[in-house]
């Protein structure tokens, strides 16, 4: 049975699904909107300051079947979010092919180390050190968040900024647990060089998912 269910689990058929909810975007271009959130488990990234850590053993989170997450899905908004963990380790084809069938709005949160699969409406690439994203993520984003934990952020997020396409929306957002500190590094950098935007995890300060 558990190799049925790796096979299609590895065909993107059913996923780890570690937990969905009904929200408001609080990152980003879209924040302020409201959205059904997608998480899959399963990351191999290693950011030491992520706040899903739970997320990154696919085992934790059950194989579910993608026809059964779409029908939750639909009931709720007309804008799906697809976030991890990391996606992209899975084929996101089938679970956006169906969500495209009922007329969604699909947008994927990942950090692009892995091969971009699925039908995308919108792709935040949130790129890290650890694992870089690839060449089609990058050609493909319609914005680029980078996190901010210290002064080297600053020097990565315009590496990165120098290899997306030329419509992507440029993001600086502070890590949550040095916004204090970073916070005024950024507001300051962005005054400076204001092809970049400031983005909140404003989820937080509404004490919302």
């Amino acid at each position: 049975m558990k190799n049925e269910l790796k096979i299609l689990v590895d065909k993107g058929e059913m996923l780890p699904l570690m937990e969905e909810f009904y929200t408001i975007q609080g990152e980003g271009y879209h924040k302020g909107t409201a959205a059904y959130f997608i998480r899959i488990g399963g990351c191999d990234v290693g950011c030491h300051w992520c706040d899903v850590k739970e997320s990154w053993n696919a085992n934790l989170h059950p194989p579910t079947e993608v026809s059964k997450i779409v029908e939750n899905a639909k009931k709720y908004s007309d804008t799906i979010v697809i976030t991890g963990g990391e996606p992209l380790m899975w084929d996101m084809m089938p679970i956006t092919s169906l969500l495209k069938k009922e007329g969604l709005q699909i947008h994927i949160e990942t950090s692009g180390a892995y091969k971009l699969t699925g039908i995308w409406d919108w792709i935040c690439l949130s790129p890290k050190k650890m694992k870089l994203p690839t060449k089609d993520v990058y050609l493909k984003a319609n914005e680029l968040k980078v996190i901010v934990y210290n002064k080297d952020d600053f020097r990565f997020a315009e590496e990165q900024a120098a290899q997306v396409n030329n419509n992507c929306i440029l993001y600086m957002q502070p890590e949550w647990s040095k916004r204090d500190k970073v916070i005024p590094e950024i507001v300051d950098y962005v005054m400076k060089n204001p092809k970049w935007k400031v983005s909140l995890q404003t989820h937080k300060y509404l004490n919302i998912p």
